[in-house]
């Protein structure tokens, strides 16, 4: 049961990173702030396989296709997953957007039904009802979702659940493509590779067509590192609990990541969420929770 004390943690670590990210966007933008937690968090990562390894007593494990394709799917399943996330955080309030990207729990079950045939029993069907009413009562605002601002952030909310949800199922089959070694040595090289692969492709594109961005994020060195240590540290507690048990149960009950981001919102924010968004966020953590009993 290891991995729901890494998961809570995982969760905890992600909501400071994502209002670290979210006060970003003022200032580099969506695709600069979406950079700052992979150039800047592999640094961190790369010491903690190192750990891991001298822990372990082990060489760090050897890639294999089968990983690369995993991990490199993942990777950039991510950073599209990073950027609708901080667009819609941009659109609406930091714990509504929370809320609505969360739906990931539910499309991580889908997917497992897509891809890994694994097929949902009727009260898995339930739960996703109930979570998707709650997003969409958390998501309506007076006069409808018909409004322009409405149906964008619907697309960037659901589009950045969708991605995560590819990732977090590409990240767990990279892992277990590593082997049978111990698990905290193949989820920090699984995270490394990640990152690197993010790192390169994103540096890459914001080098030739965002440049400004690419070097605004250099400027504010110091909010960027912390950012990134934040991303690093949360990502290598989602990876090793992706190694411990299946991508649903960990996103399922990360869940509780909607409550912390209404405190950071309260406190770091002074946004306050209406009843309508209250009512919704509490359908979606409904909907989250029966489906935990389905796996």
């Amino acid at each position: 049961m290891l991995w729901i004390f890494t998961t809570l943690v995982a969760a905890g670590a992600q909501t400071a990173r994502n209002a670290m990210q979210s006060s970003l966007t003022a200032t580099l933008g969506t695709l600069g702030a979406t950079q700052v937690r992979f150039v800047y968090g592999l640094p961190f990562a790369i010491v903690f396989v190192a750990v891991a390894a001298f822990v372990a007593g082990e060489r760090v494990p050897a890639p294999t296709p089968a990983f690369f394709g995993y991990i490199a799917g993942g990777a950039i399943a991510q950073i599209a997953a990073t950027a609708f996330m901080l667009a819609a955080m941009h659109v609406r309030s930091f714990s509504v957007a929370t809320a609505f990207i969360k739906t990931e729990a539910v499309q991580v079950a889908l997917f497992g039904v897509v891809i890994l045939g694994e097929h949902l029993p009727p009260l898995g069907i339930v739960a996703i009802a109930v979570a998707t009413a709650g997003v969409v009562l958390a998501a309506a605002k007076p006069g409808g979702m018909l409004t322009a601002g409405g149906w964008r952030f619907a697309v960037y909310g659901l589009s950045a659940g969708a991605f995560f949800a590819l990732a977090s199922v590409c990240f767990r089959g990279g892992i277990l493509a590593l082997g049978d070694g111990p698990y905290y040595l193949r989820a920090p090289t699984a995270l490394v590779w990640a990152l690197a692969i993010q790192a390169a492709l994103l540096g890459t594109w914001m080098a030739l067509f965002a440049r400004q961005a690419l070097l605004g994020s250099f400027s504010l060195w110091r909010q960027s590192l912390l950012a990134g240590f934040f991303g690093a540290f949360a990502s290598q507690f989602w990876f090793l609990g992706f190694s411990l048990t299946a991508a649903a149960n960990v996103r399922t009950l990360s869940l509780v990541e909607v409550l912390f981001a209404h405190v950071v919102a309260r406190r770091v924010f002074a946004q306050r969420a209406t009843a309508r968004e209250a009512a919704g966020m509490a359908l979606v953590v409904a909907g989250v929770a029966l489906l935990l009993l389905t796996v």
